[in-house]
């Protein structure tokens, strides 16, 4: 099955470089007009500069492609606005919105200033929504629309240092759940993409170049975001891996009664056992669950 992007128009936030960048240049090779967004920031989030998301338009334009550039910072809402408005005035429609653009202020919780953790709170998690909300009702419109957020393995797991980031990355799959819902009757799926690579962001961590070459990450996005798409999925991919990570239920225990806290610390290998987990559809699954747990016990 080859994912064909012909006559599809994508924007890609944080493409100036990096992952971003790989992602714009792999939609732009399968036929998709690409808005190349990127603020030309430094990875902490300051200064500004198109230098590097022109670039980006330049090999695609070279490679025979379409492109523009965009330095909007997905932070102003006015500017994303701008951003979409602009896209549609020269294409006439928006059919993907790869949400990448992010930045790092890491330090321990006890050391990080709340400023540092408000700023990549909004950098990732407000970033993409504002993108989100200019789209959103283009694709509804459109009837056709797909997302993908950027989340990480320091939200879903934790990772020492990056509370503030691994706090929005979390946030988005959140955002996601949600949205995968609401859009699902204007056929706008949304997943997440939870990327391990070498990039400006981890430069620091030493990690290999040639095993996590960004562009080994690429091609699920691809996935996330063609025609066949799947939605509510949260894929992990880095060094050629793809896995995909799961939000989970266990069928849990029935307790009540005045030691109920004595028997919910007595009893908590029996509500962590896994054996029967399940993938809830939405939310409102977690109180049937609990609910037909009360019943059962009335009935018994």
């Amino acid at each position: 099955m080859t994912q064909d992007f012909q006559g599809q128009v994508a924007i890609v936030t944080g493409a100036g470089g990096g992952l971003g960048r790989e992602h714009a240049l792999a939609l732009a090779a399968r036929g998709a007009k690409v808005v190349v967004n990127d603020l030309g920031g430094a990875r902490d989030g300051s200064g500004s500069s198109l230098s590097a998301a022109e670039s980006v338009v330049a090999e695609i334009v070279t490679a025979g492609g379409e492109a523009i550039a965009n330095a909007a910072s997905v932070t102003d809402y006015d500017a994303v606005q701008q951003m979409v408005a602009e896209t549609m005035e020269r294409w006439g429609r928006i059919d993907i919105l790869v949400n990448n653009a992010g930045i790092l202020r890491d330090k321990s919780f006890a050391k990080m200033d709340l400023a540092d953790f408000k700023l990549v709170v909004d950098v990732h998690l407000m970033g993409a929504v504002n993108c989100t909300k200019a789209v959103w009702d283009i694709m509804r419109a459109q009837n056709y629309g797909r997302i993908a957020m950027t989340t990480s393995s320091s939200g879903l797991y934790g990772n020492f240092g990056q509370s503030n980031y691994g706090a929005a990355k979390m946030a988005l799959v959140g955002l996601m759940q949600t949205l995968s819902i609401e859009g699902a009757k204007n056929d706008i799926r949304v997943n997440c993409l939870a990327p391990t690579a070498h990039t400006r962001m981890t430069e620091d961590l030493g990690l290999p170049l040639e095993d996590l070459a960004p562009a080994l990450v690429s091609p699920g996005l691809l996935h996330l975001v063609s025609r066949d798409a799947p939605t509510r999925c949260i894929l992990a991919a880095g060094a050629g891996g793809f896995e995909r990570a799961y939000i989970t239920l266990t069928p849990g225990d029935f307790i009540i009664g005045e030691d109920a806290a004595e028997q919910v610390a007595q009893r908590f290998d029996a509500i962590s056992n896994r054996e029967g987990e399940i993938v809830p559809e939405m939310g409102a699954a977690q109180g049937l669950l609990e609910m037909s747990k009360a019943q059962a016990a009335k009935q018994s």
